[in-house]
């Protein structure tokens, strides 16, 4: 359950780290997975909650990550920590760039891609009913170095020891924190203050407030995360991957009980942006990216990449490259065709092997069966496109148009030289290089006349293998 709008202040993203254990060019939490960011997703997972404000604190490279959370969500306050001294002196900044928030806070990291904002939402919601100055996000399993949640004999919350400063004992505990937090708005605007550097880091710990509400007497809870993996945050290209492996594995767990199938779920990758309707199929060996949508009953696979593309219900797609494409209901696909952006092709047409399009739509029923580039053209209802045909779209400066209407017949190996129009019902003969527009009905020819020069190979290849074969069969026909 979400909390309500009224009663979460804000959430707090902090994203000023280096993350110098990327060794990257590109700031750690601007590194992708899934489709967005890990910026991206903590932020996903917050808008989640429809929090009155949303926070980001940026430091490492904080004008391209500020422009980043920007793009991912324009309300966001942007708030920069200049020197890195830790979670505590991060919040400790917030406070002093906006002031003190009345209601719920919850602070939470853009390193963390796996939390849902479900979660955070259970996080905030079970906060104000218990009266929590603060509430503890915790989780149980391995998480070498993260801190151990101490309690006392009655399970009540005792403190936070980090593992450097744990007993033996304290290692042993399973119940780790995950440095996400609800708090009282107004009770962390005070503690924040208290905070020293008294550590062996010389940081400001967020940790330390909890110590320092409960020290004043103010209840302190927990909320134990339902998935513990949600808890993992990304700091190396390893964690990085894994983190991207068990979000995608969510991804198809997700779409499968709504009624989609994943043959073979291993090889498959899916964007959190993507959308696919009940009863499509997903075979091996494909990818679905960026604000793609899958309609009803549709089948792509195996080994499609689709990025930015619509396919319509029942369409199907093998062996496919489409980017930013439009793609009609009972559409065929392939094998081995390439659609790049602005490509559209209405219901029921088909698009056979080795054959590119761009910028092209292709009417209903039509067909472009095989070796074929369509390019900057119109191709009309019920219209074939024989095999080898080039729409010679490009002049070697400008870009131009060819219109081919319905029901009409390109011949194969044709070359259509733009600007061109090809008239409804009409034909061009195989071999043509047509430069001139062919009306309705007219049958375009565009080639020179054949000519047999009688014994050629008998007279210019003497002693060749076509030669003999040529002399046994003149021979043959003359009898």
């Amino acid at each position: 359950m979400l909390v309500s709008e009224t009663s979460l202040a804000a959430v707090v993203v902090l994203a000023a780290g280096e993350g110098t254990r990327m060794k990257s060019r590109t700031p750690k939490v601007l590194h992708t997975l899934c489709g967005r960011s890990l910026l991206g997703h903590a932020i996903a997972a917050a808008d989640d909650l429809a929090p009155e404000r949303l926070v980001v604190v940026v430091g490492h490279a904080k004008e391209e990550v500020g422009v980043a959370a920007v793009a991912a969500a324009p309300r966001a306050d942007i708030v920069v920590q200049e020197q890195q001294l830790g979670t505590g002196h991060a919040v400790r900044m917030v406070i002093e760039s906006i002031g003190a928030m009345s209601g719920t806070v919850i602070v939470t990291y853009g390193d963390m891609p796996l939390l849902r904002g479900q979660t955070l939402g259970e996080l905030a919601s079970r906060h104000v009913a218990a009266g929590n100055a603060v509430t503890v996000l915790t989780a149980r399993g391995e998480f070498p170095g993260f801190g151990r949640i101490v309690r006392d004999a009655g399970g009540a919350f005792l403190r936070i020891v980090e593992e450097r400063d744990a007993t033996e004992a304290e290692r042993a505990i399973d119940e780790f924190n995950s440095g996400c937090y609800a708090f009282d708005g107004a009770l962390l605007a005070d503690a924040i203050k208290r905070v020293t550097t008294d550590n062996s880091q010389h940081e400001e710990y967020l940790t330390d407030v909890v110590e320092i509400l409960r020290g004043d007497g103010h209840p302190v809870g927990t909320v134990l995360a339902a998935e513990s993996a949600e808890i993992r945050g990304v700091n190396d290209r390893v964690q990085l991957a894994q983190a991207r492996r068990a979000l995608n594995d969510r991804i198809l767990r997700d779409f499968m009980l709504a009624g989609v199938t994943i043959i073979d779920p291993a090889s498959t990758w899916i964007d959190v942006t993507v959308h696919i309707g009940q009863d499509a199929e997903i075979g091996p060996e494909t990818q679905l990216t960026g604000a793609t949508v899958i309609g009803a009953g549709a089948k792509v696979g195996p080994g499609c990449l689709l990025e930015d593309t619509t396919v319509g219900e029942d369409a199907a797609l093998l062996h496919a490259v489409c980017r930013q494409a439009e793609i009609g209901p009972r559409v065929s696909i392939g094998p081995f065709a390439y659609l790049r952006p602005g490509v559209s092709i209405a219901d029921g047409a088909h698009i056979g092997t080795y054959v590119e399009l761009k910028k092209s739509h292709i009417g209903p029923g039509a067909k472009v069966p095989h070796l074929t580039y369509v390019g900057d053209a119109t191709i009309g209802a019920g219209t074939n496109i024989g095999a080898g045909t080039i729409f010679a779209n490009y002049d070697g400066v400008h870009k131009h148009h060819t219109e081919v209407g319905e029901n009409a017949f390109v011949g194969s190996n044709t070359v259509l030289v733009a600007p061109v129009t090809i008239g409804h019902g009409a034909y061009t003969a195989a071999g043509s290089a047509i430069q001139e527009d062919v009306p309705a009905g007219d049958l375009g020819v565009a080639r020179g006349r054949q000519h047999n020069s009688d014994g050629w190979v008998l007279r210019n290849r003497q002693g060749t293998r076509s030669a003999d074969a040529a002399a046994r069969n003149r021979s043959d026909e003359s009898q």
